[in-house]
């Protein structure tokens, strides 16, 4: 008992004297203190004493797309602690090819009364899709905050990172180093996510490369899937076009980029720069180590939670977007282009 004190004690940087009050449920602990000690003892593997066990203010539901990129994870992870800190549980519904379908979660989550669903790169994400199934969800009194992607048709809160920005913050820091030839690889053209990137990317090389739009678009912009193997392929085309840098919308979609250079023969960063998007977790011990642009997951999945139980709560947040901005991480995988190393 005593070591174990002492382990939990050390994990959450309080004293014995504190983790021993917090266990036996005595008063004069500071409700964050508490929440410490609690998160050191399933840190450490230790189950919770039966008087710690937290009653659920309720369920409520995430619906994520598929869990193999590694930030979707990392976002509902984010998500999933700051709603237990509030005292509710999270669900997590995740689809998958051939699994179940958006609308099929979202049945499933509302029949078992969940007070509220967060959606992350949903189906209110694409342009094609009928928002209709959200206005009903509505009908239904049921609150939901939509992460990544924004449709003026959907009255609800949307949380989203600056995508035209990021492709600015991208496109700055290859030209900087010299590179006139950028492409951009990424999704298909009907999600939202994927126009603001091109709109940002456009706009950005348009003012610094003094190129046209058309040709922008014509001969550097690459759609593939949000894939290894789609920026693989993306990749491959733009390097026949001669780029001598990608932007790549997602991290995924970049180490598919190096995978391409490579079989080309060419070296990151010495004869071609790669950038990603996303920051993931583990990203930046990549072979070389993935210049990135960090899309704000703890601030937008702390937003989500904190937006949707102001809804739950019954102070509806307002019916807009809540815009959060990126940050350029620069690594290894970027370097001057060919032709200027000798003059820099």
């Amino acid at each position: 008992m005593t070591t174990r004190l002492a382990d939990i004690a050390a994990q959450a940087g309080v004293s014995e004297a504190t983790v021993s009050r917090v266990l036996n449920g005595k008063p004069g602990v500071a409700a964050t203190t508490r929440q410490s000690v609690l998160a050191a003892l399933d840190v450490l593997g230790y189950e919770r004493p039966v008087r710690l066990r937290q009653r659920s203010e309720g369920l409520v539901g995430l619906i994520t797309p598929e869990l193999e990129n590694p930030i979707f994870p990392a976002l509902a992870q984010v998500i999933g602690q700051a709603l237990t800190r509030q005292g509710y549980t999270p669900v997590l519904a995740t689809q998958t090819p051939g699994g179940s379908t958006e609308d099929e979660l979202t049945e499933m989550l509302v029949d078992r009364g969940v007070a509220g669903i967060i959606y992350v790169s949903g189906l209110h994400a694409d342009t094609t899709a009928d928002m209709q199934r959200y206005e009903r969800l509505r009908a239904q009194g049921v609150p939901f905050v939509l992460v990544d992607g924004f449709s003026s048709k959907v009255q609800a809160p949307f949380i989203s990172p600056d995508d035209r920005a990021a492709m600015s913050l991208a496109v700055t820091h290859l030209v900087s180093l010299g590179h006139t030839r950028i492409g951009l690889a990424l999704g298909p053209k009907r999600f939202v996510p994927v126009q603001r990137k091109i709109e940002g990317f456009v706009r950005t090389v348009q003012e610094q490369l003094d190129l046209s739009a058309e040709t922008v678009e014509k001969e550097l912009v690459q759609h593939s899937l949000y894939t290894l193997e789609g920026g693989q392929a993306a990749a491959t085309a733009l390097i026949e076009r001669k780029c001598t840098a990608v932007v790549c919308a997602s991290d995924m979609m970049a180490l598919g980029a190096i995978r391409a250079a490579r079989q080309h023969g060419l070296e990151v960063p010495r004869d071609i720069s790669v950038v990603g998007f996303d920051d993931s977790p583990l990203i930046a011990f990549t072979d070389p180590p993935l210049t990135t642009v960090r899309k704000p997951v703890p601030a937008m999945g702390q937003a989500a939670v904190r937006t949707l139980l102001e809804e739950i709560g019954g102070t509806p947040a307002p019916h807009s977007e809540f815009v959060f901005m990126p940050e350029l991480v620069v690594r290894g995988s970027t370097a001057s282009a060919p032709g200027e190393r000798g003059r820099s």
